[in-house]
């Protein structure tokens, strides 16, 4: 125990994560066919050595239809497991839980690559898109593809896509896993008002606009082990005007809650485009206060995401009871040893032993000879 909330063991379930730090799913776009790549073990193994507690593979699509690009892995066939399973190991044997967000990108899938503009692949010449699909046929913008509406058997069959790859996520080893529910994505689409216009079981008020979301959950819940936890992200608010508010969010984390999910992983937008993508200007901490609000209005664990950039401000997070855990995106690409700086700037008195023995070892050693 070091006095430190960010350093402080946090039990989930059968679970004992050692630290409240989480290196949030970053997607790599360097998949083949959904298959991970020497990229994907190369980029995991920077955060296995980085004393965090917990790391969770990126936005993974449950079918191929569902994949946000060409370059995004999958776990939509068994084939795919064995290079899951290397970097769960990984991570594991360095005292790390590992964790994986599933998903579907619904219209928002059949995109280029980021470095590519990350337009429709429809509109980029040479582009094999595929069709896309959501709630109701309403494009992102205009002259954007339009979704094909999903039929009541189709989401049937989207649902139990979901079962399936939480089983290969097991038989690969995760821990966690995480439902991806935000950033306009087909769980998000339908829980949206700007998105989802049916007039069926599926859309309309706010209790059937949730009811996809809780299918998948209810199914994956029941297949995943009791002693592991769940995780789900949303969107807090989507910022548009008839928009999903704070008060959606909270009553639909209510309604996960007692469906077995653990943590709600608390982001924000990705209605009108790629929130990865925003050019739009931000403030460190900006999504903190959502994640304040639903852990508060529907008791349940949060995870705070979005600029936190540095130790003492996460520390101030978790002291001030607005989130339970850290989760850290483009700072942790910037700079894998976070985790072991944030001990540093937070006085810890030894910091060494954050990082694995065969570091911390020398560091500390230098420390006491160094001059300054």
């Amino acid at each position: 125990m070091t006095g430190l909330k960010l350093f402080e063991p946090l039990t989930l379930r059968g679970l004992i994560l050692k630290n409240r730090i989480v290196v949030s799913p970053m997607c790599q776009y360097m998949a083949k066919e959904g298959y991970v790549q020497p990229w994907h073990q190369a980029h995991h193994a920077r955060f296995a050595l980085g004393g965090v507690g917990t790391v969770f593979v990126e936005a993974t699509g449950v079918q191929r239809g569902g994949r946000i690009t060409h370059g995004c892995t999958g776990l939509w066939e068994d084939g795919q497991i064995a290079g899951m399973k290397a970097i769960a190991d990984l991570h594991r044997s360095h005292g790390v839980i590992p964790g994986i967000q599933i998903g579907h990108a619904g219209r928002r899938a059949s995109a280029a690559l980021p470095w590519d503009g990350a337009k429709p692949l429809a509109l980029v010449e040479n582009g094999k898109p595929w069709q896309t699909v959501g709630p109701s046929p309403i494009a992102e913008r205009d002259g954007y593809p339009i979704p094909r509406e999903l039929t009541a058997l189709e989401i049937d069959g989207i649902v139990e896509a979901f079962v399936a790859a939480a089983r290969r996520a097991l038989a690969a080893g995760f821990e966690i896993v995480e439902i991806h529910g935000a950033h306009g994505y087909l769980l998000h689409s339908f829980f949206s008002p700007i998105t989802n216009h049916r007039s069926d079981a599926y859309g309309g008020t706010r209790e059937k606009r949730m009811r996809v979301p809780l299918m998948v959950t209810e199914a994956v819940r029941r297949v995943w082990p009791a002693d592991k936890p769940l995780f789900y992200r949303t969107s807090v608010l989507d910022g548009l005007e008839g928009g999903s508010t704070i008060e959606d969010t909270i009553a639909l984390a209510g309604e996960l809650k007692s469906r077995g999910v653990d943590v709600i992983d608390c982001s924000s937008g990705g209605m009108a485009g790629s929130s990865s993508m925003s050019t739009n200007k931000i403030k460190p901490g900006f999504q903190v206060p959502l994640a304040e609000a639903v852990r508060k209005g529907a008791d349940i664990a949060t995870m705070a995401v979005g600029a936190i950039l540095d130790g003492p401000q996460a520390e101030s997070i978790l002291q001030e009871g607005k989130a339970d855990l850290i989760a850290i995106g483009r700072e942790m690409l910037e700079d894998p040893n976070w985790a072991y700086h944030a001990a540093a700037a937070l006085g810890m008195n030894k910091p060494w032993p954050v990082l694995p023995m065969q570091y911390g070892f020398y560091l500390e050693r230098r420390a006491s000879a160094l001059e300054r």
